[in-house]
């Protein structure tokens, strides 16, 4: 799975004037899915971000996770995040999970994050979303699970 975590202040999906998913102080994260991963994949992704120790401790160092503050998860489809441009001017999503298996995979690491942290809020899968952000630091980190 590829993922870009962002820590927020803020985030916001919309579709259309609907607000579908928002949180306060957190982590955004842009998730795709690739057509060898597995629900396992969408685990290990979710353990390596609610243990990053990026938010800041009573001496500013990053040293805290989004546990330890009690932040917010908003996690958002985005299969643009496989692009190839190697090619020429027109990226390739070739590399990004077909959409049944792209919409399991994200629907299971939905699932298991509302199982493990208590703010979970999500964006609506294969829709023209809009995502607000209020980027914290700022601090962005891109992931790649095998």
């Amino acid at each position: 799975m590829i993922g870009l975590l962002q820590r927020v202040r803020s985030a916001r999906v919309t579709v259309g004037d609907e607000t579908v998913g928002e949180i306060g102080p957190g982590l955004l994260l842009l998730v795709c899915a690739e057509p060898a991963d597995t629900e396992a994949s969408g685990r290990r992704l979710l353990d390596k971000l609610l243990k990053l120790r990026i938010f800041s401790d009573a001496q500013g160092r990053m040293n805290r996770s989004v546990v330890d503050v009690g932040g917010g998860l908003l996690i958002v489809s985005q299969f643009t995040l496989a692009a190839d441009v190697s090619g020429g001017n027109r990226p390739s999503f070739s590399g990004a999970a077909p959409a049944a298996l792209g919409q399991r995979l994200y629907d299971a690491l939905v699932a298991e994050a509302r199982a493990r942290h208590p703010q979970v809020a999500t964006g609506r899968f294969g829709a023209d979303m809009q995502v607000a952000l209020v980027n914290d630091g700022p601090v962005t980190i891109p992931l790649r699970i095998v």
